[in-house]
């Protein structure tokens, strides 16, 4: 199995997201995006803890944060940790840009 096989030639309509692992307390996901980026006004707010590394591509991420927004770029190898209820939108993606996401637990 490859993380970066079988991805998608253009833009898809959605980010396509892969359950690679689902365990009590623990899944893991690819997720790859092809320009997507949240809509206006969006916020992600989860349940749950995740790691998010971006294997492939670029993207840009904001976090609502205690001191205010915060936007990181990232590249290739960069991660996250999203605490859970850590609100945070995507602005942009490249063409493909490859996640790698792990959920677990509060």
């Amino acid at each position: 199995m490859n993380l970066l096989a079988d991805l998608p030639p253009g833009p898809l309509a959605a980010e396509r997201v892969d359950a690679l692992l689902a365990r009590p307390g623990l899944r893991v996901e690819r997720i790859v995006s092809t320009g997507q980026a949240s809509p206006p006004g969006f916020w992600y707010d989860q349940a749950e803890h995740e790691l998010v590394v971006l294997l492939h591509g670029r993207a840009e991420l904001t976090l609502d944060t205690p001191d205010g927004t915060v936007t990181h770029r990232l590249r290739a190898g960069d991660w996250l940790e999203l605490p859970a209820h850590c609100r945070h939108r995507v602005e942009a993606t490249d063409t493909p840009t490859v996640w790698l996401a792990l959920f677990w637990p509060t």
